[in-house]
């Protein structure tokens, strides 16, 4: 019998958390799935999109890095489906289920608002365009991705937790590598105009991965469950601390943030 939503919450207000042998109540499990398809689809996405781009790369070692990051990626989905399997999700029928690496026009501004059949965030809708774009979108995204995961380590779902927290840990090697692949791309290119258009590009769009700032229905709802901690506004805040010095030191302009 499923445990009413009230008892999660009492428990999980007072620091308790749930295991594979807790019975959840509804509410709890719906968010949960919710949450893990998020992040199962944005690294299935965000690798088949990646996929193009590896033979772009300059040199054999970047190569080598781009398609370790892929199939860090592709590893990091298979143990979320794990996750999922309990609740009667099959991971080959559900992998197969969307066209990973489909992308829509690139000129669209889609906010933070859902689009598209599977739960992927938005950024994995835009289409790459070169080695210089992915290289970006890697630093950019690897950092935001790195204060997410590391933020669902401390979830109240344990081997959710469990699981996120070695994550979270690759994903920010993920972004180190896109941090001195974005340097060695400019001293290639010997100028920061172009590598300054890219990041101007999906500067605005990896922030949308946030959601919308302070505490909005969703992550209500996630704060509630104890399924994350901090609000929206306060993982932006603490990407923007991130990012903002990486940038700099790269001798690149970080642009402004977008209102919610």
């Amino acid at each position: 019998m499923a445990r009413a939503d009230s008892e999660v919450i009492e428990h999980v207000a007072g620091g308790g958390t749930l295991g594979p042998d807790d019975t959840l109540s509804p509410g709890y499990k719906g968010e949960l799935m919710r949450l893990m398809a998020v992040f199962v689809d944005s690294e299935l996405a965000g690798a088949a999109g990646f996929v193009p781009f590896i033979n772009s790369a300059p040199g054999l070692k970047q190569r080598s890095i781009a398609a370790r990051i892929v199939s860090e990626k592709f590893r990091h989905a298979e143990q979320g489906l794990s996750l999922m399997e309990p609740f009667g999700i099959n991971s080959e029928l559900y992998v197969r289920s969307h066209c990973w690496w489909s992308r829509l026009d690139r000129s669209l501004d889609l906010g933070a608002r859902r689009v598209g059949s599977d739960k992927r965030l938005n950024v994995f809708h835009y289409p790459l365009e070169g080695w210089t774009d992915a290289v970006v979108l890697n630093l950019l995204m690897g950092t935001a991705s790195a204060v997410q995961i590391d933020e669902l380590s401390r979830s109240s779902y344990r081997p959710m937790a469990e699981v996120m927290g070695a994550i979270a840990a690759r994903e920010k090697t993920h972004a180190e590598w896109g941090q001195e692949g974005l340097r060695q791309e400019i001293d290639r290119l010997r100028d920061h105009a172009t590598p300054q258009v890219n990041v101007d590009y999906w500067f605005p769009r990896v922030a949308a991965t946030f959601g919308r700032h302070g505490v909005t229905d969703q992550s209500q709802q996630y704060l509630k469950y104890g399924l994350r901690q901090a609000t929206s506004g306060e993982l932006l805040n603490r990407w923007l601390a991130d990012i903002g010095p990486r940038l700099k030191g790269l001798g690149l302009t970080q642009p402004p943030v977008p209102t919610a």
